[in-house]
């Protein structure tokens, strides 16, 4: 196994201890929720985002623990986000990594409480003096995952997404780069400038961060799009060929496999570019930008 992905595997180890305990089982009627929760969260998923969080942070000589409390919170809200686009009212999937979806296993009510719950949780989390003693960072996180993951950020590409497929929006290419910069590069982007303020970041370094980010972000789309056209249901550990079948617009449609492969890459190669300045130190965030055009899932 190579460094990177032993580095990958014990991250996702150490994000997955640290959601056991800041989601323990529960008393009571409001079980219910807290056991989807649970469910939502843990035994699943490469952790990429805590990943990018932690190496971000790494540059700047955080305490991982701290870093690892971030990371947590913005996988409660990525996790979140795939519970409520599972939902009849989003993408109606059945399977996610692998398993059923969280409304499969319960209810409808009970997967946009877990939902509703995580997100909550995650502000918890993030303020919480365990995460940085310095208030003013505690509420630069704050305030930083409330933009990625609201209407400026995934909850608005979300609602252009839908506006898009219902036959409201005709997209171009650069709306269309525009909408997965919201709905899904906003989270990438705010895991690796998290670290940064943790780590009380020069400015010139945090913008070399948001560079990177950005390119990767929508290199990682790209990705998702090309797998949904040439991988399988087993995986991907979620339905194969959904955008296909509700028609959505994706970079394939724009581009064709080739050109969108073609993309990816060149979007990788701008996102190393910005990491010259941070030498050996940003390593394994090149391995990461290399990792989302390479992988299977």
């Amino acid at each position: 196994m190579s460094a990177f992905n032993q580095a990958l595997e014990e991250t996702a180890a150490a994000v997955e201890a640290l959601l056991e305990r800041l989601l323990p089982p529960v008393e009571g009627p409001e079980a219910r929720v807290v056991e989807a929760m649970r469910y939502a969260c843990l035994r699943g998923g490469k952790r990429l985002r805590p990943f990018l969080l932690l190496q971000s942070a790494a540059l700047f000589e955080v305490p991982p623990p701290r870093a690892l409390r971030a990371g947590a919170a913005l996988e409660m809200v990525h996790c979140y986000s795939l519970v409520h686009d599972d939902l009849p009212a989003m993408d109606n999937s059945d399977l996610r990594r692998g398993r059923p979806t969280l409304h499969k296993t319960t209810d409808e009510a009970t997967a946009i409480l877990a939902g509703d719950g995580l997100l909550t949780e995650a502000f918890a989390v993030l303020s919480d003096p365990e995460t940085h003693p310095d208030a003013e960072v505690r509420c630069a996180l704050v305030a930083g995952l409330a933009a990625a993951g609201g209407t400026r950020g995934m909850v608005g590409g979300q609602m252009i997404d839908i506006a898009a497929e219902a036959g409201r929006l005709n997209l171009d290419l650069a709306e269309l780069e525009r909408l997965q910069a919201l709905k899904t590069g906003a989270l990438i982007a705010y895991a690796v400038d998290a670290g940064a303020v943790l780590g009380k970041a020069h400015r010139s370094d945090r913008e070399a961060l948001r560079r990177y980010a950005a390119a990767l972000g929508l290199a990682f789309q790209i990705k998702d799009d090309i797998l949904d056209v040439e991988s399988s249901a087993e995986e991907l550990g979620k339905p194969a060929g959904q955008d296909a079948a509700a028609d959505k617009v994706t970079f394939v449609a724009f581009l064709g496999a080739g050109g969108a492969r073609e993309k990816a890459r060149a979007l990788v190669d701008e996102a190393l570019g910005c990491l010259d300045s941070f030498g050996e130190k940003a390593e394994f965030l090149r391995k990461t930008a290399e990792f989302v055009i390479d992988r299977r899932s």
